[in-house]
């Protein structure tokens, strides 16, 4: 019985698409694999970051809003029981977890870093001691918010996000795009413009969505759950009666 995306050729551009590639083929699709952005330690070597982990016992809470971000922390965490930890999606949250050897005491229920900001003000009274582990490209939402909201917040850089545009040939017979970060939107117009890219682009989220909609790329569908498996499903209502 073919599946729901049988036969198409779907563009993936995370640097590790482990967890798309399984979801992709059990659904019949072909997975394109082309990394958009690989992760790469700070300017610094990681030195600000070694500081500031060195003297986690002095936070109240670590914050990380990605999968690198977790995996540059997270033994740190496991010989700190003190700090309380926040990860923005399960995928971070699990990952975290594992490393630092206890459960996320936070994981806002959308995977947003604008909703983990909201739900850790609403859970805890200022002034809390904050660390964000952060990329280099990030918005800075997260601190604004908590800082705003009268905590002590500090924003270290966790890692680099570098752009890796791909061959142009690679948007040749594929049928859909998926973005899971502003970045990857960024890569992919770098190399392939607008009306060379494929027909349908989903985004993870709205701020993909709208990082992608700002180089140019005209954005099908956005995941309401902000997941691997919310991006997949986004991807199948996108093509769901489409003649592609």
């Amino acid at each position: 019985m073919p599946g729901s995306l049988s036969g198409l050729r779907v563009i993936v551009g995370r640097q590790r698409p482990a967890d798309l590639a399984s979801l992709l083929e059990s659904r019949g699709a072909e997975m394109v694999h082309v990394p958009l952005i690989a992760v790469r330690d700070p300017e610094d070597g990681g030195a600000a970051l070694k500081r500031e982990l060195g003297r986690l016992e002095r936070y109240d809470w670590l914050v990380v809003t990605s999968a690198p971000g977790a995996e540059r922390v997270g033994v740190a965490a496991a010989g700190c029981s003190s700090v309380r930890l926040a990860a923005v999606g399960s995928v971070t949250a699990g990952l975290l977890g594992e490393l630092a050897g206890r459960p996320a005491d936070l994981v806002p229920s959308r995977q947003l870093s604008s909703e983990l900001a909201r739900e850790l003000i609403e859970m805890v009274s200022p002034p809390q001691t904050i660390l964000v582990a952060a990329a280099d490209r990030s918005d800075g939402l997260v601190v604004e918010m908590l800082g705003g909201a009268g905590h002590e917040v500090t924003s270290v850089i966790a890692y680099r996000t570098v752009l890796t545009p791909p061959d142009p040939a690679a948007a040749r017979g594929a049928d859909a795009l998926l973005l899971t970060s502003g970045s990857a939107a960024q890569s992919w117009v770098t190399s392939v413009p607008p009306d060379r890219s494929p027909g349908v682009i989903v985004a993870i989220g709205p701020t993909t969505a709208r990082a992608a909609e700002r180089h140019g790329l005209r954005v099908a569908a956005v995941a309401r759950e902000h997941t691997m498996s919310g991006l997949v499903a986004a991807l199948e209502e996108a093509v769901s009666g489409i003649a592609l």
